[in-house]
């Protein structure tokens, strides 16, 4: 039996007829199913109004596509579906919760339409082919308004996140500059509590993407840090330019966090992002303190060759204190380190091993097993790294260890060229 053919149009419209006899009671019934199933989509009753006048709209319009069969090349998206689209969008509801009301509602759909079809003939082949029909055009119709939903929901979150952006920007800097300002004014304006420990982050985009794209995700991986971290509430995010971000973590009265839950999740959530982050700091002093930090951080970060996905002030704080006059920083370790300050793969050896034998309290067995190299390798390297420096590593441990952590860190930067 062909799809196509005119008994199968006209039982397919005479289904679908029947079926938008009953459109208020489906409609309620598919709007029942998302409520319940969607968690996310159990707002407010204004909300669930929209919710509702989407349904319908979808609902109708999907069953004069069947009854009159409509093509679908053409076809717009009802205005209520595009406007709740917009309304979850701006209320920072996630899209796959959009994606998936279409999916869950074009199943209960197709459950009213199933039921009616073989009350409109007897004919097995014809029913089978009514039924291809009627999924063939409905996947098509979802597939082409889910479409059109998403582009509508990323459109209004970037416009959202510009515009709400731009006015905690001012409110934010205030802050930080210290104006003569209403904390409690802000903290209701802001939606964020001062009163808390905090965690600054400065987060941005390195790879050329469009400034809303780049925005949007920075936007997605602080809420994302924040869930994962089981913060106190909602971040506070400002767009800082096109492709980086300011955010604060709200911890209320916690005062650590786990350093490397935090690298685990930046990397499963936007792999090519980087995140420079502040200590947790109290109140509003806290609140400029740690932003400071993650700025300090952030130089670190961008100055590092290869550096990494996650820079803390915790691990880099006083190389970021030393880095601004990087002249000085560099002519500083060639004089403290010598020749083991060459930009060469032998010098970075030497470097790496007594730097973890520092940090190993001088244990040759614990820094093998750091480097997965036996004891007696790690002696040799030590000796040939002091002879390189020009004294024994005790001597100004102090500054051997910082100078080599800063070379960890920022790498050919900070090192002395290779003569070609």
């Amino acid at each position: 039996m062909d799809g196509a053919s005119p008994p199968v149009d006209r039982q397919l419209a005479a289904a679908a007829a029947t079926v938008k006899l009953r459109l208020v009671e489906v409609s309620h019934d598919v709007w029942r199913r998302l409520i319940d199933d969607i968690p996310e989509l159990k707002a407010d009753d204004a909300l669930a109004n929209l919710l509702a006048a989407s349904v319908e709209a979808n609902v109708a319009t999907l069953l004069d596509v069947l009854q009159h069969g409509i093509t679908l090349d053409t076809l717009d998206a009802p205005a209520a579906a595009v406007e709740y689209a917009r309304r979850v969008a701006q209320r920072g509801i996630p899209l796959h919760a959009l994606v998936r009301a279409y999916r869950v509602g074009h199943a209960r759909f197709l459950q009213w339409c199933l039921e009616e079809i073989p009350q409109q003939t007897h004919d097995a082949a014809v029913t089978r082919a009514v039924i291809r029909r009627l999924l063939d055009e409905s996947f098509g119709y979802i597939d082409r308004i889910s479409e059109q939903m998403i582009s509508a929901y990323q459109h209004e979150r970037d416009r959202w996140l510009l515009t709400q952006g731009a006015m905690r920007a001012v409110r934010v800097r205030a802050l930080l500059d210290r104006e003569r300002i209403d904390p409690h004014q802000i903290e209701a304006n802001l939606g964020y509590r001062l009163d808390q420990h905090h965690i600054g982050l400065i987060t941005w985009v390195p790879e050329a993407c469009s400034s809303l794209d780049a925005l949007s995700r920075l936007d997605r991986l602080s809420t994302a840090l924040a869930e994962e971290l089981s913060c106190r509430g909602k971040p506070l995010y400002v767009p800082s330019d096109e492709s980086a971000a300011w955010s604060w973590l709200p911890l209320g009265g916690r005062k650590r966090v786990g350093w490397e839950q935090l690298t685990t999740t930046v990397a499963a959530h936007d792999p090519t992002a980087r995140i420079a982050v502040g200590d947790p700091a109290a109140g509003l002093d806290g609140f400029r303190q740690t932003h400071q930090q993650a700025l300090r951080a952030q130089g670190i970060a961008v100055l590092a060759r290869p550096g990494t996905q996650v820079t803390t002030f915790a691990e880099v704080g006083p190389i970021a204190l030393l880095s601004p006059d990087l002249d000085a920083t560099r002519g500083w370790i060639w004089h403290v380190l010598g020749e083991l300050a060459d930009d060469n793969e032998q010098s970075e050896r030497l470097r790496e091993t007594l730097r973890i034998f520092l940090a190993t309290n001088g244990s040759y067995q614990a820094a093998g097993e750091r480097l997965a190299i036996h004891k007696n390798t790690v002696q040799y390297r030590i000796r040939k790294a002091q002879e390189t420096v020009g004294r024994p590593s005790h001597d100004r441990r102090n500054d051997v260890e910082l100078a080599l952590r800063i070379c960890h860190r920022l790498g050919s930067v900070v090192l002395r060229p290779m003569r070609k």
